[in-house]
Order: structure tokens, then C-alpha cells, then sequence
């Protein structure tokens, strides 16, 4: 004779014994942030205290929270660019990294702006290489 009935503790695979789940703040990390949150304007003004008499640490932290890191920006920097090929384009933007005409960051995204551009012209060409055997295989 088999017990058909469930026993505590075993479920079929992907069936949960607490399919509700654990409350939400009811872990330990949600209550010691409870606990901070009450305490948040005094731990600001020691922490405040603490920068203006001369401790480095508390003044860094407290900068790095409020105040967002400035990025370093490249000014735009006008190029003119052959009217060859893509290949003679992309040498020219080297030379002009290599000359200090440009920052390499800005060759870089142009080198990439000219690949961008070789994919999209060889996508167009297919297109129509495409277009001219359907037509030929159409007319005959």
C-alpha cells in the first residue's frame, strides 16, 4: 500500500512550499537601512562636521555623493575629408590623428563612422545587384 498523500518538505520540481515568498523588508539589510534612514540628518551633520574640520575622507565622500565626476570633453574640430573612396577617407583621418590635427578618440568614432558607412554602401549594392538578377530572371 503507497501513502499517496504529500509530506512535508517535498515538492515536484518547479513547485514552491511558499509560493507567496518571503515578505519584502522583513531581511535584515531592510532593517538596518530603516534603522540608518531615522538617523540620515544627524549622520549628514557629523559627516558634515567632520569634512569642515580638515578630515579628507568624510570631505571626499561627501563630494562624491553630491556632486557628479566631470568628463573630460573633446571640442569638435572641423575636417575635410577627400572625396575618394572610403578607404582614402579613412587614411585621411588617420593622418590627421597621427599629424595632431584630431584627438584619437574623435579618429576613432570617425574610422568607425566610415565602416558603418562601407557596411551600409555594400548592403545598397547587394540590394541592387539583387533587383537587376530578378529583373533578369523575370524577363526571360
Amino acid at each position: 500500500m503507497t501513502d499517496t498523500r504529500k509530506r512535508p518538505g517535498r515538492w515536484k520540481p518547479g513547485e514552491s512550499g511558499n509560493p507567496a515568498g518571503k515578505p519584502k523588508g522583513s531581511g535584515e539589510v531592510a532593517k538596518l537601512r530603516a534603522a540608518i534612514a531615522d538617523r540620515v540628518p544627524e549622520l549628514l551633520a557629523a559627516m558634515m562636521a567632520r569634512a569642515l574640520d580638515g578630515d579628507v575622507g568624510a570631505a571626499r565622500l561627501l563630494l562624491e555623493r553630491t556632486i557628479a565626476p566631470l568628463k573630460a570633453i573633446e571640442p569638435p574640430q572641423p575636417l575635410t575629408l577627400p572625396d575618394g573612396s572610403l578607404t582614402e577617407q579613412g587614411r585621411a583621418v588617420l593622418a590627421s590623428v597621427a599629424s595632431g590635427e584630431l584627438a584619437p578618440g574623435q579618429g576613432a568614432a570617425l574610422v568607425g563612422a566610415i565602416g558603418a558607412l562601407a557596411r551600409v554602401t555594400e548592403i545598397d549594392e547587394l540590394a541592387e545587384r539583387v533587383a537587376a538578377l530578378e529583373k533578369k530572371n523575370v524577363s526571360t
